[in-house]
């Protein structure tokens, strides 16, 4: 039986936390690419290679009105351009092997770990007084934030600069596997658990 592999070159033999293994989906797929098979249910994205999760978010076409790392981002960017996109994730990973050594997988994945807010805070109106309450953050939503924080921060990075995305994916990606400062996704973690820990 012949192995399946990522792209035709990295394997599924990846350590993902027992506590986001549910939401961490590594089925082993050549290609991430379900064509909107997991958009009808609720909560089905789980089951989506989670390759395929970090594509997606990967078209997009900046936030507009909002700053990003101190920048408006904007642009058509990858917007519905899925090719493009498989394309920008698999030039990532193969500079994240040549960084690395490892198989970028596994980077991708503790990454992910490390990137999510363990809490955060939600708005309370309570006798006509509105105030903040920090609250656990779900596993799946984890796993949400982390996937955008890492594709915000890679945009933000290769905005305007001579760096191209694939390299800037790469060093997101890296940095926060390491759990560097240096990573957008790091950051925008470490600031959402401060708000949170002085609303307790």
């Amino acid at each position: 039986m012949v192995e399946v592999k990522l792209f035709g070159k990295w394997d599924y033999n990846v350590k993902v936390n027992p506590n986001a293994e549910r939401y961490i989906s590594l089925i082993p797929v050549y290609l991430p690419h379900t064509s909107g098979r997991f958009t009808s249910k609720q909560f089905e994205k789980s089951k989506m290679n989670i390759v395929e999760r970090l594509v997606n978010k990967m078209m997009r076409s900046g936030q507009g009105t909002k700053k990003v790392a101190g920048r408006f981002i904007r642009g058509g960017g990858n917007t519905g351009k899925k090719q493009h996109a498989l394309g920008i994730v698999e030039k990532a990973f193969t500079i994240i092997e040549k960084r690395t050594n490892k198989n970028p997988l596994q980077v991708l994945v503790n990454a992910i770990e490390n990137s999510g807010p363990k809490e955060e805070t939600t708005t309370i109106i309570y006798g006509g007084i509105r105030y903040h309450q920090a609250v656990d953050v779900s596993a799946q939503r984890r796993v949400d934030f982390a996937l955008k924080y890492i594709s915000l921060g890679a945009f933000a990075n290769a905005f305007n600069t001579k760096k191209s995305i694939e390299d800037c994916l790469a060093d997101e990606i890296i940095n926060a596997a390491n759990s560097d400062p240096k990573s957008y996704a790091i950051q925008r973690k470490e600031e959402t658990e401060r708000i949170a820990q002085s609303a307790r």
